[in-house]
């Protein structure tokens, strides 16, 4: 008999953050129901499917998805990936499947980029993100699922980007490039125990999702690889990052929820996100909230994060002409070494989707918390730069300090923001010690 996945369980930890299980020493974890006992497995072998490098699977992960779909197997079906190179075109999941890669099992993305269909922009975003019109679809795609996972015994989803990374340098993109894995308004999903290399753009893209939990999984890309962020949630609900090493050419994670007057429209945020034990390095930042905040942003915790080697350690950023909120954020207990930014807080950054934005839908930044925040080799302590007209309010700042190598740290540098900072440093901005914000500071620890 297949074992039920009690989903509210799992939403309860997320929510809770596993209160019982810290009280009694043990690791906070999002990971509390089991994953799925599924009533049949296939293998993509069956379906002739060959795992040699060279030849294309595209067909034969269709037809072996179209036989778990066909199944209806107690619990769903397993789609099951042997150890060898699976050389493979975009292909879509299905709802109540796992598909799993053996240890040694590499699913790799075909370089033929003629092969890749277009798919439609995301409303919230209502172009591509890099050009106008359509978009390539995914390597793995699924729309509007339930009960997904992806797992395995450490296998690696292999994007073979450099193909993409060259045309976005040369200019020859005549769309906006794919993800690694994206899934599209779907619910109950587990990503766990796989390595993500190389993808074309951003690597797993939840968008428009609920219930989802990302867990040990290491993300590769090298640095100077174009925008390859490691994980973004994006107008998703409910969502939980733990344990996962993330080195790639972009944001390690960011959290997103639509661009300018078609994130406003399509008016879904992202809220209730949990992201604890991280670690790695970018470029840019190891965590993020933006630019694309047009849906809103609320309710998120983040803490327990190593980054080394970054441009900012923690970034939020918006624009105006966004519109939304970034709201109800904590981020705790990071480590940082040799990164350029500690801490940037920002609304002049990122571009519009086209000249039709609405200048005047200015955002709300209100009620982040950062906190425990160390770091060495720290360059710039960071700038909070709010928005003239809406300025960002109740920012707390507790026991943050950055130190330099060589030289000393660069001061904090502050514009248009309220709040609270206290045993911070560099000495923070006047604008954090001498604000109303203070007694918001006082209360949110």
């Amino acid at each position: 008999m297949a074992q039920s996945w009690r989903w509210p369980c799992l939403l309860a930890a997320l929510l809770c953050a596993a209160a019982a299980g810290a009280a009694a020493g043990a690791q906070e974890t999002c990971a509390r129901a089991a994953p799925p006992r599924r009533g049949a497995r296939v293998s993509v072998a069956d379906f002739g499917g060959t795992g040699d490098g060279r030849t294309l699977n595209t067909a034969a992960f269709a037809r072996a998805v179209a036989s778990v779909e066909r199944l209806r197997a107690p619990g769903g079906a397993t789609l099951y990936v042997p150890p060898g190179v699976w050389l493979t075109g975009p292909f879509n999941l299905t709802s109540h499947m796992t598909l799993f890669l053996a240890r040694g099992a590499v699913i790799r993305a075909t370089q033929d980029t003629s092969s890749w269909p277009l798919i439609e922009p995301l409303p919230s975003y209502g172009r591509g993100r890099e050009l106008p019109g359509p978009r390539y679809i995914s390597l793995i795609h699924g729309n509007g699922l339930k009960d997904v996972v992806i797992a395995g015994n450490n296998g690696t989803i292999d994007g073979q980007g450099s193909v993409w990374w060259d045309m976005w340098k040369q200019g020859t993109l005549s769309y906006t490039r794919p993800h690694l894995l994206e899934l599209r308004s779907s619910s109950d999903i587990i990503v766990s125990n796989i390595v993500f290399q190389d993808s074309p753009f951003w690597n797993i893209h939840p968008v428009y999702c609920s219930n989802v939990l990302v867990r040990n999984v290491t993300v590769l890309a090298p640095p100077d690889s174009p925008n390859t962020d490691g994980i973004d949630p994006d107008s998703s609900s409910s969502v939980c990052i733990e344990d996962c090493y993330i080195s790639t050419g972009d944001d390690a994670i960011g959290i997103k929820s639509g661009w300018d007057q078609y994130g406003i429209t399509y008016g879904r945020p992202s809220s209730d996100i949990t992201i604890r034990r991280i670690t790695g390095s970018s470029p840019f930042a190891g965590i993020a909230i933006g630019s694309e905040t047009s849906g809103g942003v609320k309710n998120v915790l983040v803490e327990h994060l190593n980054f080394f080697g970054s441009g900012f350690g923690i970034h939020i950023k918006t624009n105006s002409g966004r519109g939304g909120f970034i709201r109800n954020v904590t981020i705790s207990d990071v480590t940082l070494d040799d990164v350029r930014y500690g801490l940037r807080i920002a609304g002049d950054v990122g571009g519009h989707p086209d000249d039709q934005y609405n200048r005047s839908a200015l955002p709300i930044v209100d009620s982040l918390t950062i906190k425990n925040v160390k770091g060495q080799n720290i360059k710039e302590a960071g700038l909070i730069k709010g928005i003239a007209g809406s300025a960002f309010s109740k920012i707390c700042l507790s026991n943050v300090k950055f130190n330099g190598d060589d030289a000393p740290v660069r001061p904090w540098k502050c514009q248009a923001v309220s709040g609270g900072a206290i045993d911070v440093q560099p000495l923070p901005c006047t604008e954090l010690t001498t604000t109303s914000g203070m007694s918001f500071c006082t209360n949110s620890l």
